[in-house]
């Protein structure tokens, strides 16, 4: 990362309210896993984070779960019409469950995470007299190659005004740095670049993997893995269409696709078309246990995204000591080094995807020696208690700036 956070001397204990729409067991994104990392990791040095986030059947409306309080939205009033009127009960719900909190234990800061909890950010921030640190994940322009609705002229918004409001942006990535400069406008000076990172000790455990394994292929296929929501900017349909090319040359591969969502069924009526449906097995969705399983029994993973604000499901990969093919573009051009930590690829370019996964398969040595200098880098750069001391250093940069600023929270 090419920008650096300004480094505090001593970071004091706070007490952090952590907004987020989704929270483990709730998963509809990254955004869930980062969160619960970075506030587990921030527990273990020393802060208290109280994260208020949504309901979730077959989950309790508090719990302390590795040190990390849990408050969850109740999801009692009437069915909402859309989602965006679900957003709006829920951002009714976070602030009255915060306020509770706050009186138990004041907070030091709010932490809004992406724009669907920026209204409870906002008004907390007002109400309490508290600063705000927004972290955007991803924009609605990003995800939709432009905004062409009025519902996506909403959503671009209210990511504006988290931004606006918070007292400094959190961003993953130098690419979302300049996207954030480029859509919102926002001061260099008021961005921070932490990036994400993944608890690569999850991987460090031992299975019966043949038996599992032949639940998606056959003991001599090399399975190629694929992780993410099944939409158009993950990219799935780049794998479809490189899979003859693939084929051709490495008949014993076998593509594994874990994901759902709206693109599912056309993507299985291309691998139809093109005749690789037999060697393509779409998951769904699977537990967390089956997926860390399935990374371990992979012989390549691939992230071929077309917009990918970070891509944390290369780190995933790369922490599960998997070579990995990706697309070079948003994030994961700066995650993966080619030829070094793995290989990137032309983004939306089948030929180029296949090339890729070929060079991988055919040649094991090298690939070893990527997928072992890729590990390395997990080590160094993508770990959580470092982000977790980067983040924490932002609370306390904006905390003193704030306390200068007292009494009115202006910028």
């Amino acid at each position: 990362m090419s920008r650096k956070i300004e480094k505090i001397e001593r970071v004091a204990m706070m007490h952090i309210c952590m907004l987020s729409w989704e929270y483990p067991p709730r998963i509809i994104g990254g955004i869930s896993r980062h969160v619960e990392e970075i506030s587990e990791a921030l527990v273990a040095q020393g802060h208290r984070v109280s994260v208020i986030t949504a309901d979730h059947p077959g989950t309790a409306p508090y719990e302390e779960r590795r040190g990390v309080h849990i408050y969850r939205v109740p999801n009692d009033h009437a069915p909402t019409p859309d989602f965006l009127t679900w957003v709006l009960h829920l951002n009714f719900g976070m602030i009255e469950l915060a306020l509770q909190v706050h009186k138990e234990n004041p907070f030091s800061l709010i932490h809004g995470h992406d724009w669907l909890v920026g209204q409870a950010g906002i008004l907390l921030k007002k109400t309490l007299d508290l600063p705000l640190v927004g972290t955007v994940h991803a924009t609605e322009n990003g995800r939709m190659q432009g905004i062409h609705t009025p519902i996506q002229r909403y959503i671009h918004q209210q990511e504006w005004a988290l931004t606006f409001e918070s007292w400094r942006t959190i961003v993953c990535s130098d690419y979302m740095f300049r996207e954030l400069q480029g859509l919102f406008q926002v001061p260099q000076d008021k961005m921070d670049i932490i990036p994400n990172g993944i608890d690569y000790q999850k991987f460090d455990f031992s299975f019966e993997a043949k038996p599992f394994r032949r639940r998606y292929a056959l003991d001599y296929e090399k399975i190629i893995l694929f992780v993410g929501r099944m939409v158009p900017e993950k990219g799935a349909q780049v794998i479809i269409e490189a899979a003859p090319d693939v084929l051709k040359e490495y008949p014993d591969a076998k593509f594994v696709l874990v994901g759902r969502g709206g693109f599912l069924d056309e993507l299985k009526r291309r691998a139809n078309e093109l005749s690789v449906a037999h060697k393509i097995h779409f998951t769904g969705y699977v537990d967390d246990d089956t997926l860390l399983r399935l990374y371990k029994v992979a012989s390549v993973f691939t992230a071929p995204s077309l917009y990918e604000p970070f891509g944390i499901v290369a780190l995933e990969g790369m922490g599960a000591q998997v070579p990995v093919v990706v697309s070079d573009t948003g994030g994961l051009g700066e995650i993966v080094e080619h030829k070094r930590s793995g290989l990137t690829v032309f983004p939306g370019d089948p030929k180029s995807l296949a090339w890729g996964l070929l060079e991988v398969l055919k040649d094991p040595d090298t690939a070893a020696l990527m997928q072992d200098q890729a590990f390395q880098r997990i080590l160094d750069t993508f770990n959580w208690p470092m982000i977790a001391r980067q983040t924490a250093e932002v609370y306390a940069r904006v905390l003193q700036e704030a306390d200068k600023a007292s009494p009115a929270l202006t910028r």
